[in-house]
């Protein structure tokens, strides 16, 4: 497992790497290139165990921050042993974030301390992650970063935490206000903890979380 800059998280860790989705504004990707690397998916079997070693505190751990573990391309084999990984490490808070959310109810019921995400970078994702996220046991999340457009959350008030970022890297740019104000007004009257990413420029930034993520547990 690797530390990381990424806000919400301690750590890193990416059993599975590379992705097929081919965002124009993907990180990872331009990560992976910049070092000479391929992006083509692959499971690194041999980095399962990561979690497990990791027995000093307790982590809030990103699962998958280089690829996306629910793409169609990715083994149920592979994906449940992660998740075995995850039943066997409960002193550990793991986070999973995909853009493929119709796959999630396939893995129910999720673990106790898993938190099951999908993007919303604009309404045709976010309509896609209510529905996805709908049919989920577990704790549930939506990560609108890039906000590229308005996004219309009506009828995910099930969802416990909301994360909001600008796009970053080539051709980033900060999102309209006012989609970034109807999110913040949404989630107040749903009583949602939001997390604005560091990357949004935004005057009285509000980073919060919800309890179990809380970062006072994690010192």
């Amino acid at each position: 497992m690797n530390r990381t800059s990424i806000e919400w998280c301690d750590r890193t860790w990416n059993p599975v790497t590379g992705c097929l989705h081919r965002c124009e504004y993907c990180y990872a990707r331009m990560v992976s290139q910049r070092f000479g690397k391929s992006f083509d998916p692959i499971f690194h079997e041999d980095r399962l165990d990561e979690p497990i070693r990791a027995r000093a505190k307790s982590l809030r751990i990103f699962v998958c921050s280089m690829a996306d573990l629910f793409g169609s391309w990715v083994l149920d084999d592979s994906i449940r042993q992660i998740l075995s990984v995850v039943r066997r490490a409960p002193w550990h808070q793991f986070i999973f974030l995909t853009k493929n959310p119709g796959r999630l109810r396939e893995f129910n019921p999720w673990p106790e301390n898993a938190w099951v995400g999908a993007t919303a970078v604009n309404q045709e994702q976010a309509d896609r992650a209510i529905a996805g996220l709908a049919d989920v046991a577990g704790k549930t999340f939506i990560c609108c970063e890039p906000l590229l457009e308005h996004v219309d959350l009506f009828g995910a008030s099930f969802i416990k935490w909301l994360i909001i970022g600008a796009q970053t890297g080539p051709g980033g740019h900060q999102p309209h206000v006012h989609y970034v104000e109807s999110l913040l007004i949404w989630a107040g009257e749903n009583r949602i903890p939001v997390f604005q990413k560091n990357n949004l420029i935004w005057p009285d930034r509000r980073q919060e979380f919800p309890d179990e993520l809380n970062p006072e547990k994690f010192k």
